[in-house]
């Protein structure tokens, strides 16, 4: 179809005829404004490879007196990243007045505490970078909501008020807090819906002008050099009163009209929908594979992982990884573990009982970590999030393990978020090694802040040059994983993959290359006891006699009766070497 009909049909389901048909005729006008402004890649430099990974940050995560913290966190990413990552994603920069950046008042601006455009554009000189389109809602301090607040016309539509007693009780939300805030305006009070917070109000995309200036905002970040653009909380964008408001049909044709744009304009962009939701309702933002989201979060792996580590019962991960598909060669998971954010439940709902995820819960407030609930439509109330650091959700703080069991286990869970399908996406604190903030989180009052400690360059950069701490042990091990990943093309992120079972505490998956004759055998053991695994190897890794083991680099021979041993918590990925004498 037409650029031009594809958007048409598309506003056509979001809009009334005449206004669906003004505002296709606008969105041409802009894009035909940004077109020459906007880079175009080529498909093999925009084509992810096993090379890609993304780091997760802020930015201000790394600091140094006297420098902008944007310009210090892209000198420590070129001096200690490049070569091991490729992308970065920085979390909203932008000035902002509460939740740690996504509230946002000026979604054009660089917040000026963190540097300019120019130290963004500096970090995107050497890493793909991925910006937030944090376009649910927006700041009440804000320029846009005090316009609002003062009866500038402009403004009038832009948010969503409620008038009367509507019934709103099917309404899904994901914090316990008051979905409508009360407001003065010149008008008198007004009551504006707030999914988050009453810092947070909703954008109201019944309105056009609102979403061609959010396709302006986010074409600009392309110009600025966004190769990805996270499109944060898209499930709650369209409200409908009777309706849960959570994934609208209008909500998928505002992501489906974006990607139509960006193919049009920008089609190295990748467009990736952060749904924390149950996981077959995240799948439906690939849409038919290649008209809606590039990636899609995958927000079931975090809660899995650490369920299969704490219990050493891996069945419930093999049999939710055998059943993951893509609608198409184009469509891929952005993998993670660890976030800004916790590690959400509602994901793992229907994948794991509920008394498992009430024992998930419950270690990790033994572990000093925090819970935090939302609202059920029947007036209760659930676990929805995990406030911890990953690693301390593995290895209780106040343990008294020797410092090698911790990290073993911690790397064991990295290696499957980057042996699995999909581009990886690692947090800050995972890939370097931290450890909780309590103090943070009792000084703010906030749960997430346990895992949002920001760090001084110059004493990070004494514990990573300590081979013995932990910080030095972790990127060690994970820039040995990440050169091992980037070293085959079977963890290609749309790479073939066939989830193996390898028996209990044993979670396996064979990665075969689309294009080249490479496959890879990634198997972790979750437990703390030595494993044997009886597998037939030399037949999963087509026929070959001798393997190569990509971690180490060491020889492996294969036999086919023979088990391979699994050390405790053990990672071992082999690729075969052949048959011949070039094993020697």
């Amino acid at each position: 179809m037409p650029t031009t009909d594809r958007r048409q049909a598309l506003l056509r389901q979001i809009y009334p005829e005449p206004q669906a048909l003004a505002t296709a005729e606008r969105l041409t006008e802009l894009a035909e404004a940004w077109r020459p402004r906007l880079p175009r890649l080529d498909e093999s430099a925009a084509a992810l490879t096993e090379r890609d990974a993304v780091l997760i940050t802020y930015g201000d995560q790394v600091q140094a007196p006297g420098e902008p913290p944007l310009q210090t966190l892209a000198e420590f990413c070129r001096r200690h990243l490049a070569g091991l990552i490729t992308g970065v994603h920085v979390l909203p920069f932008f000035p902002w007045s509460s939740d740690d950046g996504f509230s946002v008042k000026d979604y054009r601006a660089v917040a000026p505490e963190l540097g300019g455009w120019e130290h963004i554009e500096m970090l995107g000189r050497t890493f793909r970078l991925m910006v937030d389109g944090v376009i649910n809602h927006a700041s009440a301090q804000g320029a846009w909501f005090q316009g609002f607040q003062r009866g500038d016309p402009a403004y009038q539509d832009f948010f969503i008020t409620v008038a009367g007693d509507p019934d709103l009780s099917q309404v899904v939300r994901p914090r316990a807090l008051p979905l409508l805030t009360e407001v003065q305006t010149a008008a008198g009070p007004r009551r504006v819906w707030t999914t988050f917070s009453a810092d947070q109000v909703d954008l109201n995309f019944a309105n056009p002008a609102v979403l061609l200036e959010i396709a302006d905002i986010l074409l600009e970040y392309v110009a600025r050099g966004a190769q990805f653009l996270r499109l944060d909380a898209i499930a709650y964008l369209w409200k409908e009163i009777g309706t849960n408001c959570l994934h609208r049909p209008q909500t998928h044709a505002v992501v489906q009209l974006l990607r139509a744009l960006l193919d049009d304009v920008a089609p190295h962009v990748r467009l990736i929908t952060e749904t924390n939701v149950p996981h077959a309702d995240n799948l439906s933002y690939f849409g038919d594979g290649a008209n809606e989201a590039h990636l899609v979060y995958n927000f079931a792996l975090p809660p899995l992982v650490l369920h299969a580590l704490r219990t050493g019962e891996t069945q419930a991960l093999t049999t939710w990884a055998a059943s993951l598909r893509l609608p198409s060669d184009g469509a891929a998971f952005f993998n993670f573990l660890a976030s800004h954010d916790g590690v959400g439940l509602n994901p793992a709902r229907g994948l794991l009982p509920a008394e498992a995820l009430e024992a998930v819960a419950a270690g990790v407030l033994a572990h000093g970590g925090r819970i935090s609930y939302k609202h059920n439509a029947d007036g209760t109330q659930s676990p929805y999030e995990l406030n911890i650091n990953y690693f301390d959700a593995l290895s209780d703080p106040a343990g008294d393990e020797p410092l090698g069991t911790p990290v073993d286990r911690f790397m064991a869970a990295q290696a499957i978020l980057l042996a699995l399908a999909g581009l990886p996406g690692i947090y800050f604190h995972s890939l370097f090694g931290s450890r909780g903030w309590p103090e943070g989180a009792a000084l703010t009052g906030h749960n997430r802040t346990l895992n949002r400690q920001k760090l001084q360059r110059a004493s990070l950069e004494r514990e990573l040059a300590d081979p013995a701490s932990l910080r030095g042990k972790v990127f060690a091990r994970y820039g040995r994983l990440l050169r091992a990943r980037a070293a085959s093309p079977a963890f290609q992120p749309q790479a073939g993959q066939r989830v193996i079972e390898a028996g209990p505490g044993v979670f396996a998956v064979l990665r075969t290359a689309r294009t080249a004759p490479a496959a890879v055998l990634a198997v972790h053991n979750l437990t703390g006891r030595p494993r044997r695994l009886a597998l037939p190897l030399p037949d999963l890794l087509g026929g070959e006699s001798w393997a190569r083991e990509l971690v180490t680099g060491r020889r492996v021979r294969l036999a086919r009766r023979a088990p391979l041993t699994l050390a405790p918590y053990a990672v071992v990925w082999l690729t075969g070497l052949g048959n011949k004498k070039a094993a020697r």
